[in-house]
């Protein structure tokens, strides 16, 4: 139960990928051993309370790859947009300098 990656997949989103597939995996062992408890086969406890031990690791991965992967396409929408985000407050000022200015001279009338 690896997380293969194949030939040229790599970063966050492969990553995550693979993380959704091995909780998947996870998700079916506790299903079935779930089902042989009820069978009454006793001997499956130590499986289903491993099984939910993975399970719980493997969802935090989900998560954890999750906000990355959306974190790294903010990053990129960031930087396609032609701001990384990031608040130009000089910008802000001059605007806000040309507003007042437009707002005195058509005023001025009264």
């Amino acid at each position: 139960m690896g997380m293969d990656f194949s030939a040229g997949e790599n970063g966050p989103e492969a990553l995550l990928r693979a993380t959704e597939e091995y909780y998947h995996e996870i998700a079916l062992e506790l299903a079935m051993a779930t089902r042989r408890l009820r069978d009454g086969e006793l001997g499956e406890v130590k499986a289903a309370a491993q099984a939910v031990k993975d399970l719980r690791v493997a969802f935090q991965m989900v998560m954890d790859e999750r906000t990355r992967v959306d974190k790294l396409r903010k990053q990129v929408a960031g930087v396609a947009g032609g701001h990384g985000g990031e608040l130009d407050f000089t910008a802000a000022r001059t605007e806000i300098g040309r507003r007042l200015a437009c707002l005195r001279d058509a005023g001025g009338g009264g």
